[in-house]
């Protein structure tokens, strides 16, 4: 029996079957280190400059990447030992009706973080153009906004894990990767011509703690967890996906940080790509940096379709994803995306305390699927410790400035979901 004869009305909500999972260790790495290297990342590197020493941002970003990598991949594993989807790991944490509220609100936050690569993407598309002379006129940003739409759509029209084994793994890992030394070497060229050791003994001006540098590492990481099990789910191996996600991303995260901090230390300006292109080869190699953002942007529609399935199942994720990727085109023309930034950050502050209820609840050998099959419409113990994790990553700023938000909530989640991990079998199992 063929696959197509065999899949589920709702294939978001179904276990990827044994025959159907074909990444391993390579594909999973090579996906979440592509995914981790982006214009945005550089920047939020250059963020953590001057208000700490230089050491201290390398520091920071080591141990943020480190930990927030190593959840991604946890959650990863999770999603590829029972073959289910983020929407699926939901449903058997938080009830088969309750889990539409957290799965919308993926949906809304993958159109904007969507929508908002897109912006990132025709930005530094016309900043190219006008840097080689062309794209002056008013209507390229509009003009940029619609061709690299149409590249999402055309992706989205193919197979998943066909784009990640052959295209991401195997042409735009390896262009990705030159790019990324081909301007480390630039900036580190120009560094020494002031003094690397003066550089690096740079002092801070305040304004910022170390675990809130921290906590803005690994905001990045953390911002992709909704995503992680999505792609997971057709691996071979749970370990092979823990230890990809985690060894990728966690090196894409730390080279992309640290380069926004190089950059920060010899070209201060508030336009990374400007910044960027005054490096010797520069114009190459942030097209190729471009180009990479084109799977960041891939990724969130692809998520968002599968989640969106996951409620309505009678559109096909393809269906779903070709719908996300205009609507995300349409966002990116009309919406000051820039602006709404604070917002989205906002939104993905939520799920913080929803996966720390999740690795909490699904940890140490939990049949997810089993759980799954057994929700009741609401399990009110898994709501109420995710209510009161979005409340205290919100008041703890209020109480200390020093803690960041993100790894307190993390762990006191977590921790209170494993001492309540009985309730999640209390309450009647779902009807068939």
């Amino acid at each position: 029996m063929n696959s197509s004869s065999s899949t589920p009305a709702n294939q978001a909500l179904a276990p990827v079957a044994a025959q159907d999972r074909v990444f391993v260790w390579r594909d999973h790495a090579s996906l979440w280190f592509s995914l981790g290297v982006g214009l945005l990342v550089m920047q939020m590197g250059a963020y953590l400059l001057p208000a700490l020493s230089t050491m201290q941002a390398l520091m920071a970003i080591g141990l943020g990447s480190v930990v927030g990598a190593g959840l991604l991949g946890w959650v990863g594993k999770l999603g590829c030992d029972s073959g289910l989807s983020s929407a699926g790991l939901m449903h058997s944490v938080y009830g088969r009706n309750f889990a539409r509220l957290p799965i919308f609100l993926n949906i809304i936050q993958l159109l904007g973080w969507g929508s908002f690569e897109l912006v990132v993407m025709r930005d530094a598309t016309v900043a190219l153009g006008k840097q080689s002379g062309a794209m002056t006129a008013a209507y390229w940003p509009w003009l940029a906004t619609l061709i690299w739409g149409s590249v999402i759509l055309l992706l989205m029209s193919g197979n998943m894990t066909t784009l990640v084994r052959r295209i991401i793994s195997r042409v735009a890992l390896p262009l990705v990767i030159v790019s990324l030394l081909w301007l480390s070497w630039q900036f580190l060229a120009m560094a020494s011509t002031t003094g690397l050791a003066v550089l690096l003994s740079r002092e801070g001006t305040g304004g910022m703690s170390m675990l809130s540098a921290v906590d803005l590492v690994i905001a990045m990481p953390i911002s992709w967890l909704p995503l992680v099990a999505d792609y997971a789910r057709h691996g071979k191996s749970g370990k092979s996906a823990l230890t990809g996600a985690w060894t990728g991303f966690a090196l894409a995260n730390i080279w992309c940080y640290s380069l926004g901090v190089l950059v920060a230390l010899t070209l201060p300006s508030e336009d990374l790509v400007t910044a960027l292109l005054l490096a010797q080869g520069g114009l190459i190699a942030l097209s190729l940096i471009l180009l990479d953002e084109v799977d960041n942007a891939y990724g969130d529609a692809y998520s968002g379709a599968m989640s969106a399935h996951s409620i309505l199942p009678a559109w096909s994720i393809r269906r779903w994803g070709l719908l996300i990727a205009a609507l995300c085109t349409g966002l990116a023309m009309v919406l000051p995306m820039h602006s709404l930034e604070p917002f989205l950050l906002l939104l993905s502050s939520c799920f913080v305390p929803l996966f720390g209820v999740m690795l909490g609840r699904l940890a140490f050998g939990t049949n997810a699927v089993e759980l799954m099959r057994d929700a009741p419409a609401v399990r009110w113990d898994a709501v109420a410790l995710w209510v009161l994790g979005i409340a205290f990553y919100h008041l703890l700023p209020y109480v200390t400035m020093t803690m960041g938000s993100a790894l307190p909530t993390l762990g006191l989640t977590f921790a209170a979901a494993v001492a309540t991990r009985q309730l999640q079998h209390s309450g009647q199992p779902a009807q068939a």
